[in-house]
């Protein structure tokens, strides 16, 4: 799993979310945080980032709820680090399982330094899928306007997967699913299928308006600073 999200393959259902959003990741982090910048993912799983960024020297901090972290986050939502530590935190798919936005937020901003960068992925359009939790959806300018009124300006959003696509990824994944369950061959064709899906959905995403994948995208990434 942890390889499947860093370098996603052709025949991953994903690959079409996951291919630019990493790349996404790790520019903007080279681009806008500064050089041996400390950052502390939020909600890491199994950090699969983690050896790109740091090859980049990054000093990178794994924070979760479960023990798979270098930290755990507390039952009331804190890490064990001092305010202002670091100068950026990364949230990838994250804020759409979040209970209480008002406590995750807050925390962000406490451990930002100043002038330090959020960079934050999150589901515009998709099926639901609790890990363990699952509770929010949002539209390119509402998660613009979420993090507004949590005291944060986006500086950059990218919108990746328009809707035309998004509904291929969705019934993709889902004949996928079901593929595998048969014996022996499940997983060949559920393989070739994925790749013909995800060659499908690319050619439907190149020609999908700008303007409506902006408002109605499959997955968001932002930037974003604190507001004075």
């Amino acid at each position: 799993m942890r390889e499947s999200r860093s370098k996603p393959r052709l025949w991953d259902t994903d690959w079409l979310v996951l291919r630019p959003l990493g790349s996404l990741i790790l520019r903007s982090v080279a681009a806008y945080s500064p050089l041996q910048a400390k950052l502390i993912d939020l909600g890491c799983g199994d950090m699969p980032y983690r050896d790109a960024l740091e090859q980049q020297a990054v000093r990178y901090v794994g924070a979760d709820i479960d023990e798979g972290g270098d930290v755990q986050i507390g039952s009331d939502g804190r890490v064990p680090f001092d305010p202002q530590s670091f100068d950026a935190v990364l949230s990838v798919q994250v804020l759409e399982h979040v209970r209480d936005l008002n406590t995750y937020f807050a925390e962000i901003r406490r451990l930002l330094r100043e002038d330090g960068i959020l960079y934050l992925s999150t589901h515009g359009s998709w099926l639901y899928h609790p890990h363990p939790e699952d509770h929010r959806r949002w539209t390119g300018p509402g998660l613009v306007a979420e993090l507004d009124a949590h005291g944060f300006a986006v500086e950059e959003k990218v919108a990746l997967v328009g809707p035309l696509a998004t509904t291929t990824l969705i019934r993709m994944t889902g004949f996928a699913f079901f593929l595998r369950k048969i014996p022996l061959l499940g997983a060949a064709l559920a393989n070739t299928l994925t790749v013909l899906m995800n060659l499908r959905a690319l050619i439907e995403d190149k020609f999908t308006p700008a303007a409506i994948r902006q408002n109605d995208a499959c997955v968001y990434f932002v930037r974003a600073r604190c507001k004075a």
